[in-house]
């Protein structure tokens, strides 16, 4: 796993962002095995075995060295220092998603004019608010943010920002899946997804890192139109792995009145709906 990650962020670093100015014409736009020895004061011998996985046990300084080489921010090299370094569990056995509480899912309920889901670490929606069910409700494969945004054709009309978004949700899994590996429920995502997208064959081979942050997403929703919303992402404490996912219109916008719209579709609906896993 460490040697396919150096070799994926080694291929999508560029000579420019390594601070090679004058590389000169090349084949491909990604740095060479001896390039990224060389910066990282290591024998191209050592790296290749580092990528081929023959070398299994880089130091703490040859990882910092590497994290700086490929331009890695912090929750990538921390994933490769997990990659490098895992530690030792039994194996996983598959497990049933975690409940969500009734006082949340009233909390979620409370809020007709926030759109809101809750998920767990890989994205499977565990439940959602009515005014969630009719943001996304033209859409399939709802049960899992992933399935939904690869799987679904009409994603990509409904996300004005679909690459944005999908690299996003990748480099999430990504960085899951680096204290995952056993999980069978990660193996038969991956799988799925692998076998069924070529899109997300591409953005997983890249092994791009990042967590899920907040930030607008730009939908386009065929009974309302254009909508920008805030999407703030809150840990449940109370359940490990566990996400809260909000969607906040500004005030006074369009999006709020388009949202005003969605919420009186779903105001016959009563209570969160809630994945029917048991």
């Amino acid at each position: 796993m460490l040697g396919e990650f150096l070799r994926a962020r080694r291929e999508a670093t560029t000579p420019a962002q390594a601070g090679l100015m004058n590389a000169g014409q090349r084949r491909t736009p990604g740095l060479r095995r001896e390039e990224v020895a060389m910066m990282a004061n290591v024998s191209t011998d050592y790296y290749i075995r580092l990528e081929q996985g023959r070398e299994r046990h880089p130091s703490d300084r040859v990882l910092g060295a590497l994290a700086r080489v490929l331009n890695l921010g912090p929750e990538a090299t921390a994933h490769m220092h997990e990659l490098a370094h895992p530690v030792l569990q039994p194996r996983r056995a598959a497990r049933r998603p975690e409940r969500v509480s009734l006082d949340l899912r009233r909390l979620i309920d409370s809020w007709p004019d926030t759109p809101a889901l809750i998920c767990d670490d890989l994205m499977t929606v565990l439940a959602s608010n009515p005014l969630a069910d009719a943001l996304y409700g033209e859409l399939s494969h709802r049960d899992n943010l992933l399935r939904m945004i690869f799987l679904d054709p009409a994603a990509r009309d409904f996300y004005t920002d679909w690459d944005k978004s999908a690299r996003g949700k990748v480099a999430h899994l990504r960085l899951v899946a680096g204290s995952h590996l056993d999980d069978p429920r990660l193996t038969e995502l991956v799988g799925e997804l692998s076998l069924k997208s070529p899109e997300f064959r591409k953005m997983w081979a890249r092994h791009d890192v990042a967590n899920k942050v907040g930030e607008i997403k730009r939908m386009r929703h065929p009974k309302v139109g254009e909508l920008e919303l805030t999407c703030e992402i809150f840990s449940v404490n109370s359940s490990g792995g566990l996400q809260l996912i909000t969607l906040l219109a500004e005030p006074g916008s369009s999006t709020e009145e388009g949202l005003k719209l969605l919420g009186s579709l779903a105001a016959p609906v009563r209570g969160s709906r809630v994945a029917d896993r048991t």
